[in-house]
């Protein structure tokens, strides 16, 4: 588990920080789209249509953000914007699934998809600067909790069992369009999500994390034990409202590019 740290500025520094406006509202989008297809609970029915609604209602807004963005990746990165806004946006999708937040994501992201009904489509840039913030407190609260629980966990460990090895937090992601920043191929990963390098990495802390077992397998011999999955699908973008592509590509290397969410 990688917990972003906080920065000076007291933002900790996650896939959602140092935003531009058009990132913002993506990303709200990108956390509906989420939340439409992981919160399957009965007390999130409505949630599917919702989405589908705030898509529609919202078709020209939305298709204006995403030339925004694409053209604000392109005139930082040039010709290979494409793989640096695709690898962010795959970090932007895994981000809002994390599996230890997804009760209060699904709780929150429910909550808004009900509000967006009544949000004109020209407030919808505003909208998202408030609601964001309101999904990004589900994770910052789950980041806090298991802060909290790492101390606790030292201060057991002091007293009655041998000292943790591992360390958990890195220095945190990086935002490709921060101007400080430059994403560069090949830069350190953490699961699936590129991240500044820590100041001082613990190589124990990289490898792939182990869950162990007490079933037996064959020969009555304890079974394999099972490494979890370090990264998740890769996203694509490209401008996509309710599955289909609203606009034909504006420069020959967009040709053939969009893929639906």
């Amino acid at each position: 588990m990688t917990i972003p740290m906080v920065a000076a500025s007291g933002v900790r520094q996650t896939v959602n920080a140092g935003l531009t406006p058009a990132q913002t509202t993506w990303n709200l989008r990108s956390a509906l789209n989420v939340a439409a297809l992981n919160c399957q609970d009965l007390k999130y029915t409505g949630l599917v249509d919702n989405y589908g609604a705030f898509l529609k209602r919202n078709a020209k807004e939305l298709s204006a953000t995403n030339r925004a963005l694409q053209s604000e990746f392109r005139q930082r990165y040039g010709s290979t914007y494409r793989d640096v806004q695709d690898s962010y946006m795959t970090q932007v999708y895994n981000y809002f699934a994390l599996p230890p937040a997804q009760d209060a994501f699904c709780d929150v992201a429910f909550a808004i998809s009900n509000e967006a009904l009544t949000v004109e489509p020209s407030q919808l840039d505003l909208f998202a600067s408030t609601a964001l913030p309101r999904i990004e407190n589900a994770f910052e609260d789950f980041f806090r909790a298991y802060e909290q629980y790492r101390v606790n966990l030292a201060a057991w460990d002091s007293e009655y069992g041998p000292p943790a090895a591992v360390t958990t937090t890195v220095q945190g992601y990086t935002n490709p369009l921060d101007p400080t920043a430059t994403v560069q191929p090949g830069q350190t990963v953490v699961g699936s999500m590129p991240a500044t390098d820590p100041a001082a990495a613990d190589t124990a802390s990289q490898a792939p994390i182990i869950i162990a077992t007490d079933k037996l397998g064959a020969g009555n011999q304890p079974a394999p034990t099972t490494p979890l999955p370090s990264e998740g699908p890769i996203f694509q973008s490209g401008e996509v409202v309710q599955g289909e592509a609203t606009s034909a590509p504006t420069t020959p290397e967009d040709a053939g590019q969009d893929t639906p969410d």
